[in-house]
């Protein structure tokens, strides 16, 4: 997988590469008609049962259907219904064993970790991946924002932007084309900060993030990979 231009749509390969890893695992499989009741029933059965079809349904931009499929594949990987970091990160070193998908599963986790209790509940899970799939472009960059501000201060740092693409590079490994320089994650934060950091005070905000991505075509468009994924 190529890396140039990282620094530009970093949060289409956050993206990309947690659904890829979706659908490795069968969590985005289509679910035939025949599934549906069967679905229903688990629903109401798994030892962490969800809220309603309908109010998520009301939470998500996903249909009743939808629901059921993504919960079946959700409930093969995650029995309990529940997923912890450790599984989390079990997950992607199995989808990337030629790196260290440790830390990159870290902060992704916790972006979909909305309260911080140190589990994935069913309803945390479809609640972002409707973001990500089915939001508006400002959701989607709101989301990707919030991934990269790790300490959740309202700004990302250059140390907090660092950490995420040091921990892209570390989970590809060493099969990227071209190779990596070991300077080159530094070097793409550097030009995030250069586009993005309108002000020059060190840090970039929400609205410096939104109006810049806005304006960026090619950001434009990688948010429009993400449709029609399900």
């Amino acid at each position: 997988m190529g890396i140039q231009g990282m620094e530009l749509c970093a949060m289409a390969v956050v993206i990309l590469l947690f659904i890829a890893v979706l659908k490795q695992f069968g969590i985005l499989e289509p679910m035939s008609m025949e599934d549906s009741s069967d679905s229903e029933l688990e629903l109401s059965m798994v030892r962490h049962q969800p809220e309603g079809l309908e109010q998520l349904q009301a939470q998500t931009k996903f249909t009743k259907k939808e629901l059921q499929s993504l919960y079946r594949g959700f409930k093969n990987e995650c029995p309990s219904g529940l997923v912890d970091e450790d599984t989390f990160k079990l997950i992607y070193s199995q989808f990337f064993p030629q790196g260290d998908a440790t830390t990159y599963a870290h902060f992704l986790f916790s972006a979909f970790d909305a309260d911080g209790n140190g589990a994935i509940h069913f309803e945390d899970f479809v609640v972002g991946l409707s973001v990500l799939l089915r939001g508006t472009v400002q959701e989607k960059l709101k989301w990707a924002f919030n991934l990269y501000d790790i300490n959740k201060d309202g700004c990302i740092t250059k140390e907090e932007m660092l950490a995420i693409m040091k921990s892209i590079y570390d989970m590809m490994g060493r099969h990227t084309y071209p190779l990596l320089r070991e300077e080159a994650p530094l070097e793409h934060v550097e030009r995030f900060f250069q586009k993005m950091d309108r002000n020059q005070d060190g840090v970039v905000t929400i609205d410096e993030f939104l109006e810049t991505c806005q304006k960026d075509e090619n950001i434009m468009n990688s948010m429009q990979l993400f449709e029609n994924v399900i």
